[in-house]
Parts: structure tokens; C-alpha cells; sequence
């Protein structure tokens, strides 16, 4: 899965993403933010909650195949599969990374 040699935190997150929210939540700072779908999820409680509602909705794999640092942000393009309409889909997940953990995630198109 390490192919793109990811930072570990990183990694950590994909390897996590395909469990469930309290594993995801690990991976992130005490007061660690998501943005996806417009939505805002900030600290364990609401990323373990976001992650949760988005399993329950629909099942599907992120594959990340690209990484682009930009300034302090890694920018990893992932191929996202699952039962969801129009999949596959292609996602950029922007991370900036904090003292090993994830500070911030954004999930855009």
C-alpha cells in the first residue's frame, strides 16, 4: 500500500480509512479538522463520527497513486471505488501534518 512512500501519518490514515472511524481518528491531532462535502469535523469525537456516517453510507477503497508536496501541505490523488454513484472517482486528499499526526485533512474533487 506504501508504494508512493507516503509519511507515515499519512499512510497511517489510508491504512485506517479501510476500518472504521475510531481508527481513523487516531490519526489526526487533539483539535485535527476534516473538510469534505462541505462539512467541517473538528477533534476524535467528529472525525470518528464523519468517517463512520461515510461507511455506513457507502462502501468503497481509496487507492492513492499520486503525491505532490506543496509548501508545508502533501497533496495525495487517490482513485476512490465503491457501490457510491459514478464510482470510481478520483479525490485529492490535502494533509498537513503536525508533530506526527494529521492537523487537517481536505477531501475535494
Amino acid at each position: 500500500m506504501n508504494a508512493l512512500d507516503l509519511p507515515e501519518p499519512i499512510a497511517a490514515y489510508f491504512d485506517a480509512d479501510r476500518h472504521d472511524g475510531q481508527a481513523v481518528a487516531r490519526c489526526f491531532t487533539k483539535d485535527g479538522v476534516v473538510l469534505d462535502e462541505g462539512g467541517t469535523h473538528t477533534g476524535p469525537a467528529a472525525i470518528e463520527a464523519w468517517k463512520n456516517e461515510a461507511s455506513a453510507k457507502y462502501t468503497y477503497t481509496a487507492k492513492p497513486h499520486t503525491l505532490e508536496t506543496r509548501g508545508r501541505h502533501y497533496v495525495v490523488t487517490s482513485q476512490v471505488s465503491g457501490d457510491f454513484p459514478g464510482s470510481p472517482v478520483y479525490l485529492r486528499y490535502t494533509f498537513l501534518l503536525e508533530r506526527g499526526k494529521i492537523a487537517s485533512l481536505e477531501v475535494a474533487p
